[in-house]
């Protein structure tokens, strides 16, 4: 039993399929293993008090799936876990595996005894003020639940007249294969963000054209990332969710750091942006004022939306689409807490939420009034 008596009895059924723990923990990715760590720390007993469940085929969360253009020497702000350092890692290796062999080590060293591949199918109102988690691995009962699901799984395609009509391929960032596969090709990249700006760097020396398409004209910023700039741009994401309105992501409210890659390509037209496009037809992209570009590819760098859809039955979202929280608790369940959500959904922000999330927990269990947290 750990300090604070929320220890379950991990009582199976006959099928061996139902168990109880205190704490679920769904996602084993930054904010997961976050979250995992700090409830180790607590006196929480993996498997015993907490069981983290992920979807993925092995350790490193979403890094995992990244293109292989993407180095490690390039990934903005890898905050490492906490209790455990990255370093010597080779910034010329790809992100997916330093980020996984990072992860992968931590998983070990703190024996968190991750679980995968589990895909959660639903969290629902259990029996006796227990949540009832169900899975590909069967049905846990739980006290409490840690959302820690990240937004990969969940890409944004938005909606354009014609787009079924286009001859060419259409892809997201979350299949961008790297550059070479756009040799000789007419590309248009749609989306003012981070992805967006590095696939046409990288995909400019190859293709036959690019062309770059925004909704907003895109915000460089030029200086150091200061703390105060910073917290001034979670603030605003997290006024958002404590509206119940869908979070922002941190960059579109900090704009793009400026960067001697970014300034080249500037200056060789790469990044000069065009506003978006009315339609889409057979042969390439069409606006109502005449200008037409041709184009073999279309590569939607626009973002991604939180993975959230199993919580549907708790029916946490407001009617501005997103849940309102109360630091990380979900403020119409104080069971539920979501970490690497909204302003937590950086690296930083995540170890930060998983902290503040177990702190909340535990007074949860222990009987104790909860109050709204600084995460």
């Amino acid at each position: 039993m750990n300090d604070i008596g929320v220890r379950d009895t991990a009582a199976a059924t006959d099928a061996g399929q139902h168990r109880s723990v205190a704490v679920v923990v769904i996602g084993a990715g930054q904010a997961g293993l976050s979250a995992a760590h700090h409830l180790r720390r607590s006196g929480f007993e993996p498997e015993r008090d907490f069981v983290v469940l992920d979807h993925a085929p092995r350790p490193g969360g979403a890094w995992q799936f990244r293109w292989p253009s993407l180095t490690y020497g390039k990934v903005h702000g890898m905050h490492a876990l906490p209790g455990m350092e990255l370093t010597g890692a080779d910034p010329a290796r790809p992100s997916s595996e330093v980020i996984a062999e990072y992860f992968t080590a931590y998983e070990e060293t703190f024996d968190l005894r991750v679980r995968r591949p589990v895909d959660v199918r639903a969290v629902r109102e259990g029996q006796d003020g227990r949540l009832r988690v169900e899975t590909s691995d069967g049905v846990w009962s739980t006290r409490a639940l840690i959302n820690a699901t990240g937004t990969w799984d969940r890409p944004f395609w938005p909606r354009y007249p014609g787009q079924e009509s286009f001859r060419g391929r259409q892809l997201h960032t979350a299949q961008y294969p790297g550059p070479k596969e756009f040799a000789g090709q007419r590309v248009v990249v749609v989306g003012g963000g981070a992805s967006g700006t590095q696939h046409l760097m990288e995909i400019a020396p190859y293709a036959a054209a690019t062309t770059w398409v925004t909704r907003r004209p895109p915000i460089f910023r030029e200086g150091p990332f200061t703390e105060d700039w910073g917290r001034s741009a979670v603030a605003m994401v997290e006024e958002r969710v404590r509206e119940g309105l869908t979070p922002l992501s941190v960059v579109s409210v900090t704009g793009l750091a400026v960067n001697d890659a970014i300034r080249a390509a500037r200056a060789h037209g790469v990044l000069d942006r065009l506003p978006m496009f009315d339609r889409i037809t057979p042969t390439g992209v069409a606006w109502d004022d005449g200008r037409t570009v041709e184009a073999d590819v279309i590569l939607w760098a626009t973002g991604f939306r939180a993975a959230i859809d199993h919580l549907a039955p708790l029916r946490l979202r407001e009617p501005g689409g997103g849940i309102r929280m109360e630091g990380t608790r979900a403020a119409l369940d104080p069971r539920v807490h979501l970490v690497g959500y909204g302003p937590s959904a950086s690296t930083i922000g995540a170890n930060r939420a998983g902290r503040a999330a177990v702190r909340e927990i535990r007074r949860l269990l222990a009987g104790e009034p909860v109050s709204v947290p600084a995460v």
